[in-house]
């Protein structure tokens, strides 16, 4: 394969790589839009450092919650679920690890009553 076919080039025009997420609610098999989720950077000392939020989208996607330059590094997504349909969670936190601060990071949340899981997207 091609790398056009894999991948497009990135050109100035291109967005730079980016942290993105998907909320889909699996028993209705719907997207879930509305959800708050919050995007935190870890320095060395543990503490946070806001590197983005924002809300899903009709389609339950935030394209980009990065604000500024993807930095490798450890980072926390911290969703916000009351009044999203789940009497159980209230909230979802993941930790995630970027080593490759070229590319970006799609990172799905699949939530039912009383489950979930998510997975690095492509």
């Amino acid at each position: 394969m091609a790398r056009s076919e894999t991948r497009p080039e990135r050109t100035a025009t291109t967005d730079a790589p980016t942290v993105s997420t998907h909320v889909l609610d699996t028993q209705a098999g719907l997207p879930r839009p509305g959800v708050k989720v919050r995007l935190v950077r870890l320095v060395d000392d543990g503490a946070e450092v806001p590197a983005g939020h924002g809300v899903t989208d009709a389609d339950g996607r935030i394209r980009s919650l990065l604000r500024g330059e993807l930095i490798a590094g450890d980072y926390r997504l911290y969703f916000d679920l009351r009044g999203h349909g789940s009497d159980f969670f209230e909230s979802v936190t993941l930790g995630i690890h970027v080593d490759d601060a070229t590319r970006n990071h799609h990172v799905p949340l699949l939530l039912a009553p009383y489950a979930m899981t998510t997975y690095r997207g492509s």
